[in-house]
This record gives C-alpha cells, structure tokens and sequence, in this order.
C-alpha cells in the first residue's frame, strides 16, 4: 500500500462513484496513446520543434474532457486554433476536430484490442455491492458507455455521467466538482455519503473540492504524493489493497 489507508474505508458510506479510465480500466493507457498519436502528428504537421512529451499527458490533458485537453495541451505550445463544432471531421485543424481526431484513434484501439478491466477493481466493485453499496461511473470521456460494455462491466453501474451527460446538463467538467455532485444527485443521496476513487490529478480535485466522504486516489502513474497533494483521502497502488 502507498499510504496509511482506514481500517474499514466503507464507513458511512452508501455509494462509491468511480472515474472510468485508469480506474476500472486500464483505457487510461489508451487514451495516452491515442493522445500521443494525435499530437506526434499534428507537431510534426505544422513543422514544431518541441514535440509531444509522456509528461504532457499528465500535466495538460488527464481526466479533462476532451475539447479541454486539446486547448490546453495546444496552449502549452503557445498555439490557438478554431474552436469549431462537435461535429467536426478529425481531419480540420480547429479544437474540436483534432478533439474528434483522437476520438478515432480512441476507438479504433479499442476495436481492436478490447478492454479488460483491472482484477483488483473488479473485486473492490463485488465486495462493495457485497456490503449494500450503489455504484456510479463519472467520466470526462465521452466513450464511457461503451468502454464500460466491452469491459462487461455495465450491469454494476446504474449511473453513468459522462462526457455527453455533462455537455448536456451543461456540467463543467472536471476538476470541478459539479459531475460528481450531479451523480450523487442522481443516486439520491448527499455527497458526505458517498467515496470518490479517482487516479487523475485533476479528478481527485474534483472530489475534494465538495464534502464527499473520501477520495480514493489510485496511482496509476501521476504519483502517490502529487494526489496526495491535490486532495485525496490516502493513495493505493491498486483498490484490491483495500480489501
């Protein structure tokens, strides 16, 4: 284990809302990937010196919705494009078509290698419903739904905020806290009753800027003490750890 963790983190709680990618799934890898992707080529297009770093993921684009991640990554090279519109082709140089650019290499990764969820998740998920708790997925990707269904795992979530949920609630996205806030909502039940688990800097923002019950964060790579440092109740490698 990372850091000290509660003897028993399920007391008074009555839900546990859980980011998707990195969380569940090991998508977070992908996403990586297809952000790599998009950003090697378009630098590369507009004959940049400074190229797409492993960092950048983690400083300008993790947990963000999509359009945010663009604007902000872009905005770290000095660079403004077009807004644009949802709809988009991925081939127009504006945000939301290289937004929708990366969509595509998204989703076409994950046709062709499919998604396995992570094991210990998927213990930590039988145990909590094991001891009565509702679960809920909020996700800044768009994807989630389907994510979740190749995983197999949509039958445990009976709320689902994502991206297109929040676009449509006109929600802000992460880190600020109205998504979480929104499912809480959903599932009636007051936030202080519910654990945020999140393995995003700017997710576990987003459960500690409102009086949740606790945010779990997961280190899947942006550093037990930099969640730490962002909110998060205590830090776990892997939620199997707190079984």
């Amino acid at each position: 284990m990372t850091t000290p963790s509660p003897s028993n983190p399920w007391s008074g709680a009555k839900a546990i809302l859980f980011d998707l990618d990195g969380v569940l799934t090991p998508t977070a890898d992908v996403h990586e990937e297809a952000w790599q992707h998009l950003f090697d080529g378009y630098l590369s297009s507009i004959g940049s010196t400074e190229g797409y770093r492993g960092s950048d993921y983690f400083e300008h684009i993790d947990g963000k919705p999509r359009f945010d991640g663009v604007r902000d990554f872009l905005a770290s090279r000095g660079i403004t494009l077009p807004e644009g519109g949802l709809g988009d082709m991925p081939s127009l140089e504006t945000v939301h078509g290289l937004g929708n650019r990366k969509n595509k290499v998204f989703n076409d990764i994950i046709a062709n290698d499919g998604v396995t969820p992570y094991p210990g998740s998927v213990r930590f998920i039988a145990e909590a419903q094991s001891r009565g708790l509702i679960l809920a997925v909020v996700s800044s990707s768009r994807n989630a739904p389907a994510v979740l269904k190749a995983a197999g795992l949509e039958r445990h979530f009976p709320i689902v905020v994502d991206g297109q949920v929040a676009n449509a609630k006109g929600l802000p996205g992460k880190p600020d806290p109205a998504t979480y806030l929104y499912a809480a909502e959903q599932l009636g039940l007051p936030a202080n009753t519910c654990i945020v688990v999140e393995d995003a800097v700017s997710g576990v923002q987003a459960g500690a800027g409102a009086d949740f019950h606790s945010v779990i964060g997961v280190n899947r790579g942006a550093g037990a003490q930099t969640l730490l440092d962002a909110g998060a109740s205590y830090v776990v490698d892997d939620l199997a750890e707190l079984l």
